[in-house]
């Protein structure tokens, strides 16, 4: 079932570069289609250099609803807002925004919300859990911001750029100071939970992001990564005897909030998968 786009079309513009691994447009656009909204998610390729330039022209548009932001854009993205969450100033990431009545641009940050949901519907209990979160990108950021709030007792943080690790590891004491907060290594040993934040996967002969021959069989491990449902990581980690989280469960736990920030019905993820047509 393809959207109908006409007239009265209202666009969330998928914002990104490159935009070959987006999945959301094949989510949110069979969803709407199957409700009857006349909605529709367009990526569009938007280099750093422009990026400032395209989100504010896009928002010029009287039928613009709202944007999604992703790589590489999350972090860079927080200075244009006008007005943002919480959340967003904790991930130091933002990968919604939505203009408000009085032409502000508002922002939020559902990444770290849908990569927690989709471990606790599995059954990690993350009380008291330690964590092990490698890339502090936007991505990286917004989990362990999430992490935190769900109550783990540690968190380590792993970035090939020592500052991006050392930033993150400070806005994480500073706003969670009960949680113990490191940097420096990506050792997957001895944490409940590895999750892996980087672009590693995307490309066909990536190295993978931890050494998983140091993962015991009852860590859960993570990905953000969606070019493909199972990359090289999540096989090397079930090969171990891990429990994973696919980088698309992430997306489909996200996208009922998200559609409550843009101010369309909600629903739940089986729901968006019972419609979705996904492509790897």
């Amino acid at each position: 079932m393809s959207p109908q786009i006409d007239g009265q079309t209202e666009l969330i513009a998928h914002l990104g570069f490159p935009t070959h691994s987006f999945k959301a447009p094949m989510i949110y656009n069979p969803y709407f289609a199957s409700i009857g909204v006349n909605a529709v998610v367009v990526p569009m390729a938007s280099r750093p250099e422009s990026f400032a330039q395209v989100l504010r022209g896009l928002f010029t548009l009287e039928n613009m609803r709202g944007a999604l932001i992703t790589m590489p854009h999350k972090v860079s993205v927080v200075e244009l807002l006008d007005e943002a969450t919480p959340t967003v100033k904790v991930a130091g990431a933002c990968n919604a925004v939505k203009r408000l009545p009085d032409g502000r641009l508002s922002g939020e940050q559902f990444d770290g919300e849908g990569f927690v949901r989709g471990l606790k519907r599995k059954g990690l209990r993350l009380a008291g859990a330690r964590a092990l979160v490698v890339g502090c990108g936007g991505v990286g950021c917004a989990i362990a911001a999430s992490l935190a709030g769900a109550g783990v007792a540690e968190i380590s943080v792993y970035d090939v750029q020592p500052g991006a690790a050392e930033g993150l590891a400070g806005r994480l004491g500073t706003h969670y100071p009960a949680v113990a907060v490191s940097c420096g290594h990506n050792d997957p040993a001895e944490f409940d939970l590895v999750v892996n934040a980087t672009p590693l996967g995307m490309n066909p002969g990536d190295p993978l992001p931890v050494d998983v021959s140091r993962l015991d069989s009852r860590t859960w491990v993570g990905e953000v990564v969606m070019k493909t449902e199972t990359t090289a990581f999540l096989q090397a980690a079930k090969a171990r005897g891990c429990p994973v989280q696919v980088g698309t469960d992430m997306l489909f736990e996200m996208i009922p909030p998200y559609l409550e920030f843009f101010g369309f019905p909600t629903t739940t993820p089986e729901a968006l998968r019972s419609v979705a047509r996904l492509q790897y």
